[in-house]
């Protein structure tokens, strides 16, 4: 074995994982009649996403029984709130997994691109949850879906760093406090994508015996890889709508082309000197992007719909949930029991930038 990979047992490990969402659930029809969408493109849009459902925070009902569009200050409100909530409940259900307690958290790394909050949301969890004050702590704003596997990188290193102490990473994305109301096509592509979701992933180095002491099959984190697409770095983004005065995302039809052309070159990057080849990932864990980005991968990387079904399920089940949707699946799979010793997996995610996201674990 590579002298790379044989390393693993002085690699990061991810001891436990846990999501929440928010409370109320809707299928693509009910989001259709709360907002009063009557234009057959804009319904189609929504209809044909292989969404099902999604959970989502709307605004309040008018005397009508419409949802009327929130300021933006009502939607950061709304953001901060959810933030909080999901946040709590996700790092709650991860420290629980791995067999620790808010008091044993080390370092919390949040990420979210839905809100702008100062001081951020680590500052405002580690007080609303009483985490120990000597907690060291970052936060992740605004570099979208791809964000979560941009900030396990970054907390990889703090762990590999810290040995025998945990590390989280919160992914919290309040997507209902991101969502224009209108009825252009530009919304419409947005609006029938996403749903909120928030999901922890902890790490831990040279596992402690008093800390998730049966954590040694939990699987290594053993190698990161990125691409940039700088040709499609406006085709997703997040900017000022002067109309509405507020922000609103923007997606390019074109991205999951962009996305899948570029899917091959970063894979192959990430396993460039391990000796492995991509029919030795047992498992695939892909942000569920939308049915095309998803389909655009699968294409390009050769995958079966068996090696996607958990992306496939989760964006059926909630939608995209941003940064947090790898985890979603990844928590899945481990809830499947399907894993084996030595068996190898690839994370990968994709967001504006344009970049790639991959990391290669090993159980």
């Amino acid at each position: 074995m590579p002298g790379a990979l044989a390393a693993a047992i002085t690699r990061p490990r991810i001891v436990g994982v846990g999501t929440a969402v928010t409370a109320a659930s809707y299928s693509q029809q009910e989001v259709l009649d709360a907002f009063g969408i009557t234009d057959p493109k804009v319904r189609s849009v929504f209809l044909n996403s292989a969404i099902e459902r999604r959970n989502l925070a709307l605004p309040p009902e008018d005397a009508h029984g419409l949802r009327t569009p929130e300021s933006q200050g009502d939607l950061l409100d709304k953001h901060k709130a959810l933030a909080l909530e999901m946040g709590g409940e996700a790092l709650r259900a991860c420290l629980k997994e791995a067999g620790a307690e808010l008091s044993d958290l080390r370092h919390l790394c949040c990420v979210t691109s839905t809100g702008l909050l100062v001081p951020g949301i680590s500052a405002l969890l580690i007080r609303e949850l009483g985490i120990d004050r000597h907690c060291s702590r970052s936060d992740i704003v605004g570099m979208g879906c791809n964000a979560g596997l941009n900030a396990l990188g970054v907390v990889a290193g703090w762990s590999a760093a810290h040995s025998g102490e945990l590390a989280v990473v919160l992914c919290v994305e309040a997507c209902s406090a991101a969502y224009a109301v209108d009825s252009t096509m530009r919304t419409a592509v947005v609006n029938s994508l996403f749903g909120d979701g928030a999901a922890a992933v902890a790490l831990m180095t040279g596992l402690s015996p008093a800390l998730a002491p049966a954590k040694d099959e939990a699987p290594a984190v053993l190698k990161f890889a990125s691409c940039v697409i700088p040709e499609a770095v406006d085709a997703m983004r997040y900017d000022w709508d002067r109309d509405q005065s507020r922000f609103s995302f923007f997606l390019d039809p074109q991205i999951p082309y962009v996305v899948g052309a570029h899917a091959e070159l970063v894979v192959d990057r990430l396993l460039a000197d391990t000796g492995l080849r991509r029919s030795d990932i047992r498992h695939w864990l892909v942000h569920s992007g939308g049915k095309k980005v998803i389909d655009a991968v699968v294409v390009n990387l050769g995958l079966t719909r068996y090696d996607v079904r958990h992306t496939v399920g989760v964006l059926r089940d909630h939608g995209n949930v941003s940064s947090g949707s790898f985890l979603f699946s990844y928590e899945r799979l481990l809830e499947e029991g399907v894993t084996r010793p030595g068996e190898y997996g690839v994370l990968m995610t994709m967001g504006p930038g344009s970049t790639i996201e991959t990391a290669l674990i090993r159980w």
